[in-house]
């Protein structure tokens, strides 16, 4: 078990990281040239890098859930604090996950293209949520961690 957690900290690490510096370049990259180019080279580099480390994070999840017999809080003590910590933190990851697979969609099918204004919305969106539900949802799992 504490494999698991080393390499979904590593994970998590990984993935808040490149969120992080994403953003960052977003804010204080000025120039929409640069800004473009940049994205452009690191995009799809930047798209695989943390599709693997969202699949250790959702597979290290699962398995120290289920290993740590955490299902039973939410069979057994659903109304306790600590069962609904575990039920924000799942319901969190469950939002994370399908804002990264509507960026990454948008990612890919735009890559080296244009973006429709509504293309440009949603991805500009989802990439805000994604790095505002990771900063959440790290707060989460440090009160988990302080639960158990």
């Amino acid at each position: 078990m504490e494999i698991a957690l080393y390499f979904h900290l590593l994970a998590a690490t990984a993935w808040i990281g490149g969120s992080v510096f994403l953003f960052a370049l977003g804010i204080f990259l000025k120039d929409k040239t640069a800004q473009k180019n940049v994205y452009l080279h690191i995009g799809p580099l930047y798209g695989y890098f943390e599709s693997v480390w969202l699949i250790v994070l959702l597979g290290t999840g699962l398995y120290m859930f289920f290993g740590q017999g955490l299902d039973q809080v939410l069979k057994v003590s659903l109304d306790s604090n600590l069962g609904q910590v575990i039920l924000i933190k799942i319901l969190l990851v469950t939002a994370i996950t399908i804002f990264t697979v509507i960026h990454m969609y948008i990612a890919f099918k735009t890559h080296g293209k244009e973006r429709t204004k509504i293309e440009l919305l949603i991805s500009r969106a989802s990439s805000m949520m994604i790095f505002v539900l990771n900063l959440v949802i790290l707060w989460y799992a440090a009160e988990l961690r302080t639960m158990l």
